[in-house]
């Protein structure tokens, strides 16, 4: 149960975040809001509001086209621009939002035309740091065959029978792009190294970043094996044209905070008359079939198939410490407070999603699609201890609440083995191509949070605890010192070809396992194969 010293904390959160945010309009008031590269509002048009609620902070924007409200969970400042982690209705992990000035919003010739002066810029710039070797073939051109993208400028920088593969990307595209070029990087290295005519030796690869934009890409490549490749990270100052190694190995701390477990038991109870109430709405046949999901002390979610369908949340009336209770439902992008005369509608929602969403359900209906990752989380949570035996099902917590690290916030599951052991794992129904890296970060948050081992509270002699035990998790059991599993899994044929090269370019301290599950693992999961670091080393 949260402590008035956790609600005042958690109050204080929200309102930096809203002050951050209104801050970074009231700079920049022609800025455009991107989701995954693409423009969702321009600032100069659209409207917005930025509100603090029931101990959220809202996001609000709305045009002639469109409207979109979210809950801001995090924010991270980057250069020129603020990225945010945002949840909606019927998605418990954050999708990632990006405020950007007004230059970001371009043309696609314009956005060819700023590539090709970075590919100038660029080289120029190796050509003057890099005395007496040669740059030899900068180009950004697509390749989808080998997954490499016009946003990238790749190349080789020769010396001799020695050679290094070189990646850089420009300051004027989005956050996300910027923070893939480790990805595109390793795979560049890869493909010179594989398509090699065997006169040179490979031996690393050097990465360009903007100045300002390097912390993501320098935690990775301090976890990458430096046996394999010689990996040196740069950034460029657009502007002077300076540019300065970085020291990826001294990162400073990582941006990891650890909230307090919540009862889940607790909260459930706290919030059981809004949940009998929408059990009131769903077909009696169809309710065995709903999970009663807790995300917080306060927040309780009815789940179909790892579809957030319904809501319970408690909070504080206003002017008041009286308790209040929120109940909303709806799936996808729609959430609405549940009144009495919306009830009729809110039935029949329900109807139609019970209808459509089971494993015999058809592929067009969007009820049946909406978040197959969720859904196959749910399918892997249920199943975890016959499909992975070494695991322990009884101390599973998913879409970790307590890692908030901005926009890298929350992994899908995280569990410990028979042996106590920490065990991340993440989660893809989907081709990913940045998957490998993406799991890395939260492999490297849970490590640092593992390593921060102090003596509990009152028992200075004691067996030092890791943050996680220090903060309620995995109760009763004794977390280990060691390094987590990282636990990778996909339907086999999702499983995108350039994940396995860049795992293999991972340092041997993070032991790896990729799993692949059936096609069909909506009526039925199953594991076809694995491959695990071990074998990667033979």
């Amino acid at each position: 149960m949260a402590t008035g010293v956790d609600a005042a904390s958690a109050g204080q959160e929200v309102t930096r975040l809203a002050q951050t945010i209104e801050a970074y309009l009231a700079e920049h008031p022609a800025a455009a809001l991107l989701e995954d590269g693409r423009v969702l509002f321009d600032l100069r048009s659209a409207r917005y509001a930025v509100s603090e609620s029931h101990g959220r902070c809202l996001l609000q924007l709305w045009s002639e086209e469109r409207n979109l409200i979210r809950t801001v969970v995090g924010v991270v400042e980057r250069a020129q621009c603020l990225r945010l982690a945002t949840r909606r209705m019927g998605a418990a992990k954050p999708q990632t939002l990006e405020l950007v000035p007004p230059s970001d919003r371009r043309t696609p010739t314009a956005r060819e035309a700023a590539r090709r002066n970075y590919q100038r810029l660029l080289e120029r710039v190796l050509t003057r740091q890099f005395i007496g070797s040669k740059v030899d073939g900068l180009r950004s051109a697509m390749d989808l065959e080998h997954s490499f993208g016009p946003a990238y400028v790749r190349g080789r920088l020769l010396r001799g029978t020695a050679a290094d593969a070189v990646i850089g990307v420009s300051s004027a595209e989005s956050g996300s792009i910027v923070d893939g070029i480790l990805t595109l990087g390793i795979l560049w290295l890869d493909h010179c190294r594989q398509k090699g005519d065997g006169r040179r030796h490979f031996g690393g690869l050097k990465v360009v970043v903007p100045a300002g934009a390097w912390r993501t890409t320098a935690e990775r490549m301090a976890w990458l094996n430096h046996a394999a490749a010689d990996f040196q990270l740069f950034t460029l100052d657009e502007r002077s044209e300076e540019l300065a190694a970085v020291d990826f190995r001294d990162t400073g701390n990582l941006a990891s905070r650890l909230v307090h477990a919540f009862s889940a038991a607790t909260a459930i109870e706290r919030a059981q008359a809004g949940i009998d109430r929408l059990f009131t709405l769903i077909p009696p046949a169809a309710r065995e079939r709903v999970e009663i999901l807790p995300r917080s002390a306060t927040e309780v979610g009815l789940v179909l198939h790892g579809l957030e369908f319904a809501r319970v949340r408690q909070g504080f009336a206003a002017n008041t410490f009286a308790r209040e209770e929120e109940i909303s439902f709806g799936a996808g992008a729609n959430e609405t407070p549940l009144t009495p005369e919306n009830e009729p509608l809110c039935r029949d929602l329900f109807t139609r999603l019970f209808l459509s969403r089971h494993g015999d359900g058809t592929h067009t209906d969007p009820l049946f699609r909406l978040q197959p990752e969720r859904w196959l989380e749910s399918r892997l949570r249920g199943e975890i201890v016959e499909l992975l035996p070494g695991l322990r099902g009884d101390l599973l917590y998913t879409q970790v609440p307590a890692l908030t690290t901005g926009d890298r916030g929350l992994l899908d599951l995280l569990t410990l083995d028979r042996n106590g052991r920490l065990t991340v794992i993440e989660l893809k129904a989907d081709e990913d191509l940045h998957l490998p890296l993406q799991a890395l970060d939260y492999w490297i948050r849970v490590r640092a949070l593992n390593h921060d081992r102090q003596p509990a509270a009152g028992n200075e002699g004691g067996r030092p605890l890791s943050a996680f035990e220090r903060q309620g998790y995995f109760a009763g059991a004794e977390v280990s010192p060691l390094a987590p599993r990282l636990l990778l899994a996909a339907p086999a044929l999702r499983i995108h070809p350039a994940n396995e090269p860049v795992l293999r370019y991972f340092s041997p301290q993070v032991e790896w396992e990729l799993i692949a599950l059936t096609e069909h693992w909506r009526r039925e999961v199953k594991v076809v194969f694995r491959k695990r670091s071990s074998d990667s080393r033979k």
